[in-house]
């Protein structure tokens, strides 16, 4: 007992001779307390493709804005389409890529913002069918159980089935939750054919897309939004902008963009999709209703 009080008065005796030390220790424990920690921000990626292709794709993009922005941009995506959907009605993706009428939905409720989208491009669906498929045209579709995404899948569902409505073929949608299952059902057989887009078609292995071909082709249209929440700053959003615009201009950058094949990302505008609007389509008004 003696020994320790020895030991607690050379202590004390080494402090008061050397306040310096106990003043740096002071500081540096509350310099590491008060330091900013940069805000973080989701980054909410439509399922067109399974949560893994997704991640693997869209997680150094999501690197790469950080190290540019200076903010902490996290990947996000959601099991389906259906799901993905009143995510961004709940306002739970802060920047968020979504298809054409998604935007056109949600930039009403919650309001999302456009600031980018891929320029010199129109959006295009298209049907699949096995690659030795004897169905000449969509008329041989007549009767048939038929692979979809989700409903408000734009490209890829609502415009090939308004097309065939129009057309007076019968057809039963089923709907699978990505464009991967829907073209990896119609390659196993499961469905004689199904929705996709384009981009998606070039993103599959070659294994399966070599198995299919394109039977039929939508119109073009303005192809999905990069959007932000309201909730951003202005100062945050033109960071954020700012960054996804000058991809093109850094090797990495466009690898990158080359990767979810991308070619020319450029600033947008809320008007932008006025042609969709045009189309009046109702399948998501009810969410506008809540």
């Amino acid at each position: 007992m003696k020994t320790q009080s020895i030991y607690a008065l050379y202590a004390l005796m080494y402090f008061f001779y050397h306040p310096t030390l106990f003043a740096n220790t002071v500081s540096d424990t509350v310099v590491t307390v008060n330091k900013k920690t940069p805000a973080t921000y989701s980054l909410g990626v439509v399922p067109q493709q399974s949560a893994k292709v997704l991640a693997k794709l869209w997680t150094p993009i999501c690197q790469y804005l950080s190290s540019k922005t200076g903010l902490n941009i996290v990947f996000s995506t959601a099991k389906d389409i259906p799901t993905f959907e009143r995510r961004l009605l709940d306002g739970k993706y802060d920047i968020a890529y979504m298809n054409p009428y998604h935007f056109t939905v949600f930039n009403q409720k919650p309001g999302y913002q456009a600031i980018a989208k891929e320029q010199q491009k129109k959006i295009r669906g298209i049907v699949v069918i096995p690659k030795d498929s004897n169905i000449k045209d969509l008329s041989g579709l007549n009767g048939l159980t038929l692979a979809f995404p989700a409903p408000a899948a734009f490209a890829a569902s609502v415009l090939p089935r308004a097309k065939m409505r129009e057309l007076g073929i019968e057809f039963t949608p089923k709907y699978v939750s990505s464009h991967d299952s829907v073209y990896l059902g119609v390659t196993r057989g499961f469905f004689p054919a199904g929705g996709g887009v384009q981009r998606t078609l070039n993103n599959i292995p070659a294994t399966t897309k070599e198995k299919l071909k394109v039977l039929w082709t939508t119109p073009g249209y303005t192809p999905h939004a990069i959007a932000v929440h309201p909730r951003l700053s202005t100062a945050d959003t033109n960071k954020i902008q700012q960054a996804i615009l000058s991809m093109k201009e850094t090797a990495l950058g466009k690898k990158l963009l080359f990767s979810v094949k991308f070619k020319d990302l450029g600033a947008a505008k809320n008007s932008d999709w006025d042609d969709v609007r045009a189309l009046n389509i109702k399948l998501l008004e009810h969410l506008l209703m809540e």
